[in-house]
């Protein structure tokens, strides 16, 4: 006799990841997308991926003021998101890691289709 294939149900959700999620890393990616949602916190994560830089430099690229700047770049390395060192006197800002870095590129190029109307990617 073949093997019946049902449809899935409405309410279950087909998963074809390899794994699943645990409620602990929901919550961890939460908070680094609620990060991301601030327009001057994306902004300097978009800088800070083209390489390290500096509060002067960071705060003269984005327009922002220099204390705005610090008070974000402290929050996002309370976050674990952006690591600094010293430099002299200078204070230097990078990526923690190229996922961020992905999640930054691939959250504007979403924006870019948005804005320009470009098709979708699959």
């Amino acid at each position: 006799m073949p093997e019946r294939h049902t449809a899935p149900s409405p309410t279950r959700a087909v998963h074809r990841h390899e794994w699943t999620p645990d409620r602990e890393q929901l919550e961890a990616a939460s908070t680094v997308f609620a990060l991301l949602a601030d327009a001057t916190r994306l902004h300097l994560l978009w800088l800070l991926a083209e390489g390290e830089a500096d509060v002067t430099e960071l705060a003269t690229a984005s327009g922002a003021a220099r204390p705005a700047v610090s008070q974000h770049l402290a929050k996002l390395r309370l976050a674990n998101l952006v690591h600094s060192r010293k430099e002299g006197r200078r204070v230097v800002y990078s990526l923690r890691d190229g996922h961020l870095r992905g999640l930054v590129v691939e959250a504007l190029n979403h924006a870019d289709h948005l804005m320009t109307g470009e098709p979708w990617h699959s």
